[in-house]
């Protein structure tokens, strides 16, 4: 660790403890290597290109941005920030300062490619002959073998972008995107306008194209009115298929494409009366020729996300399957019959573990340890990515059939920090929840309590990694009881567990945070429920923000980072998918008007607003007009507003979390 270091300033200069430790891990179509980005250093920003070799167990740094452009006296920040490969994984592509890069993993040959416009996205084709990329977010290029530049797609006022190749290298599949009727809003602390899709209102116009390297054209057809979302698509043996959705995301549609024609063919419908829930890594053929399919099983007492082939279930129905990472040859068997590889749960909703799949929903772990584990695949190679609940970092091993033939070394410090939050399922409804205590809490003295609701609703807080835990240690460290509950709406339980809060998204998250409360001060008496705080981020800094203006008995104060405060004004996908559309029933604006924290009566809760000025997804419009709503109804509240800033994800602890701190000290003091 950096010696006399606090959290936050670590966090900043270590990217949250990620410097140094392998990432963006992907496997040869081969099984001969691996490639991976890593910083040097625990303290350098500059990510490099590596590979590992399995037969030899060396690794080598095949792209040093400190020495890809001559005279450069510093890498930039970040450095190699992505990459993609060609199939077998010897080829690899990326930019660097807008300009386009390829690698020869096998030999380590890097060479920068002369392109006519600065550089995004760039990927080789599958026999790693061409490179294609992005110019500017608004035309698709293709570099050939000889340096020729070609521009294959490209119009003024329009982005192309989600591009496939086709498994030739021949033709590609690309989203063309025209934002066009969309509103423009003007950015609070820069120059220039963006485009807002406004529940309710128009959305941008995504269509899918067929462009072959000889200037051919191909349209896509589908019934885009009624199915305007693309929400996957993907090309590998078999031809490509894509998942579209209905507005409100209610039903969906898995459909192949011709790639000669462009018409598509159904193969699956896929609907929810609350909202549809595509698997990651799904659509995908399998290698008999089936199309496989991620969807959820709600009846005969099932309640899961599982796979299916043509509609044959897969996957035992108890297991909630979060991603298909790929395909691996079966043990045993004969050439032609692979186990498809998942990341899932399988009971504890605050693990991940990888399984290996195979015919008759059997279903067989590859990984043991508490944790969260994730998995990459190529040829007969696995590499499995483990985080511990008492192990700092994720460490990244690798299996060839049953045997271990290597390991990707991480270079990331030790945090300082070792948190152990005590974890347990909450309430008659099961709800997962985390107790963390002060690193030297003596039994029997009482804590206020933090609750620390993370981002919200979509996304957990309770998990089995110790990174997880690092910020809310410091925050218990300044002598409070961190809590955080998994209430509905949460992933990772099962899908009507997720889903019960369509439409209803305030009763039912503030009811489970309660709840949970009052259930976890009955197990832990050291709670001390008159004295609570809470903290959130996104849609949490909204359950914060309405917990504290609402329940002010039960939260005596609230930060809350980038909060959504009108749902008018939210990202018009995440709201229609909990709230519907403005104008429906029960009445034109009835259910968005009672989850607007605007009008409300004032509360004696204080609470600190902390937002980006910057930020054109959740728009500072949110934070300015609670704040003068609250002004006008004579609340007490701060506002922290960042010029210049976007998201406030990474990058920003070591100016925020002291000032949050400081807030939360101010009006619900520690012990």
């Amino acid at each position: 660790m950096l010696d006399g270091v606090d959290y936050p300033e670590l966090a900043d200069r270590t990217d949250r403890l990620r410097h140094g430790a392998p990432h963006a891990v992907a496997v040869g179509g081969d099984g001969a290597r691996v490639s991976f980005l890593r910083t040097p250093g625990a303290t350098s920003s500059a990510a490099g290109l590596w590979t590992y070799t399995v037969a030899s167990g060396a690794e080598r740094l095949v792209a040093d941005p400190g020495r890809l452009i001559e005279g450069e006296p510093e890498p930039l920040p970040g450095g190699i920030r992505a990459y993609a490969t060609d199939t077998a994984g010897r080829i690899a592509a990326f930019a660097y300062a807008e300009r386009l890069f390829r690698a020869d993993l096998a030999t380590g040959e890097v060479v920068e490619v002369v392109t006519e416009a600065p550089v995004t996205a760039p990927a080789p084709d599958p026999t790693g002959t061409r490179i294609a990329y992005l110019a500017g977010g608004t035309a698709l290029r293709v570099v050939g073998p000889d340096g020729t530049d070609e521009l294959l797609a490209g119009e003024p006022g329009v982005a192309w972008g989600d591009y496939r190749w086709s498994p030739d290298g021949r033709t590609i599949l690309a989203r063309r995107t025209d934002a066009g009727r969309l509103p423009r809003l003007r950015a609070v602390d820069a120059d220039h306008t963006f485009t807002l899709a406004r529940p309710g209102g128009p959305l941008p116009r995504a269509t899918l194209h067929l462009l072959d390297l000889d200037g051919g054209w191909v349209d896509v057809h589908w019934d885009r009115e009624t199915y305007p979302y693309v929400a996957a698509a993907r090309w590998a043996d078999g031809g490509p298929l894509i998942t579209v959705l209905r507005r409100l995301q209610q039903h969906g549609l898995v459909l192949s494409v011709d790639p000669r024609t462009g018409e598509t063919q159904v193969h699956a419908e896929l609907a929810d009366a609350r909202w549809v829930e595509p698997v990651a890594g799904t659509p995908r053929h399998l290698p008999d020729g089936r199309v496989l399919v991620g969807g959820e099983l709600a009846h005969d007492g099932y309640d899961a996300r599982c796979l299916f082939a043509d509609g044959s279930l897969l996957t035992p129905p108890g297991l909630y399957v979060r991603r298909v990472v790929g395909v691996l040859p079966r043990l045993g068997s004969p050439a032609g019959t692979p186990d498809l590889i998942v990341e899932a749960t399988d009971g504890d909703p605050a693990e991940q573990h990888v399984l290996r799949i195979r015919g008759g929903a059997d279903a067989v772990r590859l990984t043991s340890a508490p944790g969260r584990h994730v998995a990459a695949v190529g040829g007969d190679l696995l590499a499995i990515g483990s985080a511990s609940p008492s192990a700092d970092g994720t460490t990244w091993t690798l299996y060839r059939g049953e045997s271990r033939v290597g390991a990707l070394t991480s270079h990331a410090t030790a945090p300082g920090l070792a948190p152990a939050p005590v974890l347990d399922r909450v309430t008659d409804r099961a709800l997962p929840a985390g107790v963390l205590y002060p690193a030297r809490h003596v039994t029997g003295r009482r804590l206020p309590v933090l609750l620390d609701v993370g981002a919200g609703p979509g996304h957990q807080s309770v998990l089995a990694d110790r990174a997880a835990w690092l910020e809310r240690q410091w925050f218990a460290d300044a002598g409070y009881a961190v809590v955080s509950v998994d209430g509905r709406g949460t992933p990772g339980v099962a899908p009507s567990f997720e889903k019960v809060v369509h439409r209803r998204l305030a009763d039912v998250l503030l009811a489970d945070q309660a709840d949970a409360l009052h259930a976890l001060a009955g197990k832990h008496p050291d709670l001390d429920l008159t004295r609570v705080a809470a903290r959130g981020t996104g849609l949490g800094g909204w359950l914060a923000l309405l917990a504290a203006l609402t329940r002010p008995d039960l939260v005596r104060c609230a930060v809350a980072r980038t909060p959504v405060t009108d749902w008018t004004l939210a990202p018009n996908d995440l709201a229609e998918r909990y709230l519907g559309l403005p104008e429906e029933s029960p009445g034109p604006g009835e259910v968005y008007d009672r989850h607007c924290l605007l009008g409300l009566p004032a509360s004696p809760s204080p609470v600190l607003l902390v937002h980006g000025l910057a930020d054109e997804t959740i728009v500072p419009a949110h934070t300015l007009d609670l704040s003068a709503s609250l002004l006008a109804a004579g609340h007490p509240h701060a506002v922290l507003p960042v010029r210049g800033a976007g998201a406030l994800t990474d990058g920003y602890d070591a100016l925020l979390l002291p000032q949050e701190r400081a807030f939360l000290t101010a009006h619900v003091p520690p012990a």
